[in-house]
Parts: structure tokens; C-alpha cells; sequence
């Protein structure tokens, strides 16, 4: 039961607002703005007039936001971005793991691998119980409530792949109504998997001392590795397609192996149990990022993972669950504190049992084939870290800029400096607090930010100079996400109007190309050089995610008032070029601080 005085966990999220959609001509008018900066004058003229055809009388695009106005305004609308998330993230067909899935690693805590495990499934289970009984707080920052809609599949939810486009096997869902029935999570060791209970036969949870013993005996009925080709969980590293067909060919060769699948798909959550310890940061988040894909199901929603020295980590599938939601998760599992069994039911040992399929020799070879490509791909990207504990929310604040703004400031100093020139950065905006929010994508690179660039580069630029644009570019930035928080964000509105007219132009009458989508401005805007994303989460140490593309290093901060962190990720082309972003990052937050408190103007300077 909820108290009475307290709203339960979804009681507000039919009652938030709808996220507004933005009129035509403005996000048209924005996208131009946003890509000025990254165009020559030729490339802007020629995006410009693409823009003046798009907003022209004839254009198809009136046709199409007059068909997305329709939608937005039928009841069983949430979102008119309710097409677009499907044809996001289900609709691509490159791989999950490591192109599209992101990862904690958690503070260090006592105990050994199965305690610390332990621990993380007792919070785990505890915070399902809460989330069904609806007791999890709503989340209200600054006083606005927000969406608690991801938390339904925070639990037993599965992507399962499909030739064309993905699906969800989820709870709360008109196939799976209510909560998960499921008591077992999926254990991997050794390129085995598991079927481990958590809730006992009578429902009651099992306490972390039964599940600590547990571990230890599941951990000891392994005395091999997996047989070469043994391991399904390679399986789910393919490109979308080829995993589906291979889903296809793996139900087919036995009866036994859709039990095997449902057991796996429906389990609340996997946890890997890791052989080896990682030697140091970048080791360990080089292994929650993608790791031995032999102890991994990468379409789970969530995959814990537990080291042997007790230091673990969370992977996540992005595509029903935002890093916020994940970061409630973890704070929550921080919190719990196992209640006092003393006096009650006899301790009982959680049941276990292995998950087996039958393979034939072309699913084995399908299966170790998986796992080389999956190998090889990952060998082609390289990670870094950078923890500051003296730039934190607290230092921002002292020196009168927003946090988020004092630290993308520092990023493109940092990128100028290892790279020799600025490019477009994105910037995950959360929207949570409309109904079924996600996040909006927000350019960091105006105007403001250029010339404040340019002003911190110039040997010749005075104090005032400089804390003059690195002011007025934080005061733009912080604008631009407020804009974004409340949907004026231009990318997804113009992208859906194009997915309808693929869709369903013709029956539109609307099917004509429009040439904004083949310009210059388009193109680059949408090709990232930084991609970054906040979490701030009081438990995680490090939190990031795969490098968007060829020309792109990602990556994942943390700002907290005790400590800036980063995890940066890129292809191998770019690494020489990372690790002297890393090395810049010092100098940059250096350097901007000097700029905000008044500090020296030109010893600092770059040439």
C-alpha cells in the first residue's frame, strides 16, 4: 500500500503534459541556426535554400506535419514521437552491443564476488516488489513531476530481433499484462548460463545470505569452460538481421531450445560472474562496454556484471530504458538495506539449473563465428578515463556558470586543442517530465561557443575578452537545453516528417523527396565529433557508451559536487587523438576557471 499522502509510483504519468509539438516553420528556422557553425559560407547558402524550398507553399512537408498534428491529437497517442523511438532503436539493423547499449561501473563496495553479487540481486528484487506495489517515489526535480513509465520495463524485458525491425518482450504490456511472474534471474559463468531463483516457491525473496550461498554453489558445479560453440549469448552481438535469422534456425533444430529462449527472455535480469579481475579502470569499463560475449544476453535490458575482487557494473539495451531510469535504479540499489530475517523461515538454498540448447554443427559454427566477429569489432575501438575531484558541480557554481555548461565549455577547448578544429557535438537532453519523456538531442556548437573558442586560442584576447564570450557561451548553452527540455529541439521533429513520408508519403500525396534531407547542413549536423551524454548518479564511478561513429569519441559524464568523470570511447583511427583530449582536459578546466574567476589572460593561451 502507498501512503495515503503520497502519490503512487505512476499515478502522474497520464496527467503530464504532452510533449508540444513544434510548429514547422521554427524547427526549420532552429536547424538552420544550429548548422551555421559548422558550414563554410557555400555549404550554409546551399543549406539555406534547401530550407527556403522545404517552408516554400508547395512543399510536402505541410502535407506531413499536418499528418503529424493528426496523430498527436488522437487519443491514443502518447508522444507524436511515438513512431519515431520504435524506428530509432528497434529499427536499426547494426549491432546492440557496444554500438547501442551503455554501461555503469559502481563505486567499490566490501565484500567478495558473491556477496558483492549477492547484495545487487537482494536490491534488485526488493525494487521490483516496490515498483509493482507502486511505492517507488515519484521523481519531481525542481518541483516537476516526471515520467516513472520505463521502471514497467525495468524488469523481464528482452529486444528480440527481427529481420526487418525489433520487438520487446515486456511486462505491463497488452501481451504480458502486469508485473513480471518470473522469480529467476539468468546466472553466467564460464560461458554457461543459469537459471537461478531469487524468489522462492511461497514468493517470499530470498535473503542476500541465501543468495551469497547460492553463488557459491552454482560457481562450484562448473569445473570447465563452455565447449567451443556452446555459448549462445555470442548470438546476440550480430547485426539485428542476422541474428534474427539465426534466432529463426536456433528454434528450429529441437522443442527444447524455445524453452530455453523463454526462460531467458523472461528472467528479471542476467548476471555475469566474471573469471578475472580488471587491472584498472579502463580494463573494467572496457568489459562492462562489451566484454566476453560468451557472459552476455546484450538484448536483456539490464546484465549485471561482478568481478572476482567484488567490483561490479551494469550493461544496459537502450531502447526501452534511458540513462536517467537506469541511474534510479542504481541509487535505489545504493539505499537498500536487507531487513532482519532473524526468526523467520528457515534459510533455504536458492534453486539453480543450467540452460541448455541443442545445437547442431552449423549453429556451433554460427555461434563461434559470432564470437570472433564480435571480438574483432570490439578490438577496433579504445576507451579512456579522466577524474577530476577538484572541477565539480560546486566549483561551476562558485564561479557563476551552470554546471553543464562549464563542463561542455571545457570539452571544446579540449577537442580544439587535440584535434586542431571544432565539430559538431550532441547532447543527450532529458524530457521526462512529459508524458512517456525520453530525451531530445541538442547541438552544443553555436556561435557563442565558437567565438568564446576563439577568444580562449588568441594570444592577443584580454582577461575581459575572454570571460566576456566564455560567459555569454555558457548563458547560450544553458538557453539552448532549456529549449530542448520543453520539445523546441528541431533534429527529431524534422526526422519524424521524414519517416512518414517513407512510410506513408504516398498515401499523402507527399512522397516527393525534399532536398533538406540531402543537404550539406543536414549531413554534418547529424555527424557527430562528440557525442556526450550526463548521468549524475551518487553510486556509479564511471558511466559511458560506444563512439557514434567513424569521426565521433563518446562520451559518458558524471558531474557530482565531489567529482567530474568521464569514460571517452573511439575507433582505433582516433586514439592518438582521444588520448590528447584527455591530456587537454586538465589544461581546459584550468583554463576556463582561470577565465570565469578573473585569472591570468594570456599565460594560459594556446597558440
Amino acid at each position: 500500500m502507498t501512503d495515503s499522502h503520497r502519490p503512487g509510483t505512476f499515478d502522474h504519468d497520464e496527467s503530464l503534459p504532452r510533449l508540444p509539438l513544434p510548429a514547422l516553420r521554427d524547427s526549420a528556422e532552429r536547424f538552420l541556426s544550429w548548422c551555421e557553425p559548422l558550414l563554410d559560407h557555400a555549404r550554409f547558402a546551399a543549406t539555406e535554400a534547401t530550407v527556403k524550398e522545404f517552408l516554400s507553399p508547395q512543399s510536402p512537408a505541410w502535407t506531413l506535419h499536418a499528418e503529424l498534428e493528426r496523430v498527436d491529437g488522437t487519443e491514443d497517442t502518447q508522444s507524436w514521437l511515438d513512431d519515431f523511438w520504435p524506428s530509432q532503436y528497434l529499427g536499426g539493423r547494426g549491432r546492440v552491443a557496444l554500438d547501442v547499449n551503455y554501461f555503469f561501473l559502481l563505486a567499490d563496495s566490501e565484500g567478495d564476488q558473491c556477496e558483492r553479487a549477492a547484495h545487487l540481486l537482494a536490491a534488485a528484487v526488493d525494487f521490483k516488489r516496490r515498483i509493482d506495489a507502486r511505492e517507488v517515489p515519484v521523481e519531481a526535480p525542481r518541483g516537476r513531476y516526471q515520467s516513472m513509465e520505463q521502471l514497467k520495463r525495468l524488469f523481464g524485458t528482452t529486444r528480440i530481433p527481427g529481420e526487418t525491425m525489433d520487438t520487446v518482450r515486456t511486462p505491463y504490456s497488452p501481451e504480458h499484462p502486469g508485473p513480471s511472474q518470473a522469480r529467476h534471474v539468468i546466472v553466467f559463468f564460464r560461458g554457461h548460463m543459469f537459471a537461478f531463483d531469487v524468489i522462492d516457491p511461497k514468493g517470499r525473496p530470498h535473503t542476500p545470505e541465501e543468495l551469497t550461498a547460492g553463488l557459491r554453489a552454482l560457481l562450484a558445479s562448473v569445473s570447465e569452460p563452455a565447449a567451443s560453440g556452446e555459448s549462445v549469448g555470442h548470438l546476440t552481438t550480430k547485426a539485428r538481421d542476422e541474428w534474427a535469422r539465426s534466432r529463426k534456425a536456433l528454434l528450429a533444430i529441437d522443442p527444447a531450445n524455445p524453452d530455453a529462449l523463454d526462460t531467458i527472455e523472461t528472467a528479471l535480469l542476467c548476471l555475469t560472474l566474471e573469471e578475472e579481475a580488471p587491472v584498472d579502470d579502463r580494463a573494467a569499463t572496457a568489459r562492462l562496454l562489451h566484454g566476453d560475449s560468451a557472459n552476455r544476453w546484450f538484448d536483456k535490458v539490464l546484465n549485471l556484471v561482478v568481478f572476482p575482487d567484488g567490483r561490479a557494473g551494469l550493461n544496459c539495451e537502450h531502447s526501452t530504458l534511458d540513462g536517467t531510469t537506469a541511474a534510479s535504479f542504481l541509487n535505489a540499489v545504493d539505499d537498500f538495506s536487507a531487513p532482519d530475517h532473524t526468526g523467520q523461515d528457515t534459510p533455504s538454498l536458492p534453486a539453480f539449473a543450467p540452460v541448455r540448447f541443442v545445437l547442431d554443427d552449423a549453429m556451433r559454427t554460427d555461434v563461434r563465428e559470432a564470437g570472433a566477429a564480435f571480438d574483432a569489432y570490439a578490438g577496433q575501438g579504445v576507451n579512456a578515463t579522466f577524474i577530476s575531484r577538484e572541477f565539480t558541480t560546486e566549483r561551476a557554481k562558485a564561479l557563476g556558470v551552470s554546471p553543464d555548461a562549464f563542463v561542455q565549455l571545457a570539452f571544446q577547448i579540449a577537442h580544439k586543442r587535440a584535434k586542431g578544429h571544432l565539430g559538431n557535438t550532441y547532447e543527450s537532453i532529458s524530457s521526462r517530465q512529459y508524458r512517456y519523456g525520453r530525451t531530445e538531442t541538442m547541438r552544443v556548437l553555436t556561435p557563442e561557443m565558437v567565438a568564446f573558442v576563439e577568444a580562449m586560442e588568441d594570444p592577443d584576447a584580454d582577461a575581459a575578452t575572454r570571460e566576456a564570450a566564455a560567459r555569454t557561451a555558457a548563458r547560450v548553452h544553458s538557453a539552448r537545453a532549456k529549449g530542448c527540455q520543453v520539445g523546441e529541439g528541431p533534429e527529431r521533429h524534422l526526422w519524424t516528417l521524414e519517416l512518414i513520408r517513407r512510410d506513408r508519403g504516398a498515401a499523402l500525396g507527399a512522397q516527393t523527396p525534399m532536398a533538406l534531407y540531402e543537404s550539406e547542413g543536414w549531413r554534418i549536423m547529424r555527424s557527430d565529433q562528440l557525442s556526450t551524454s550526463s548521468v549524475p548518479c551518487r553510486p556509479v564511478h564511471l558511466w559511458g557508451f560506444g563512439s557514434t561513429g567513424p569521426d565521433c569519441i563518446g562520451i559518458g559524464y558524471i558531474l557530482m559536487p565531489d567529482r567530474l568523470a568521464l569514460h571517452l570511447h573511439a575507433p582505433q583511427s582516433l586514439a592518438e587523438v582521444q588520448e590528447r583530449f584527455v591530456e587537454e582536459m586538465s589544461g581546459a578546466l584550468n583554463d576556463l576557471a582561470e577565465t570565469l574567476s578573473g585569472g591570468p589572460s594570456t599565460d594560459s593561451a594556446r597558440s
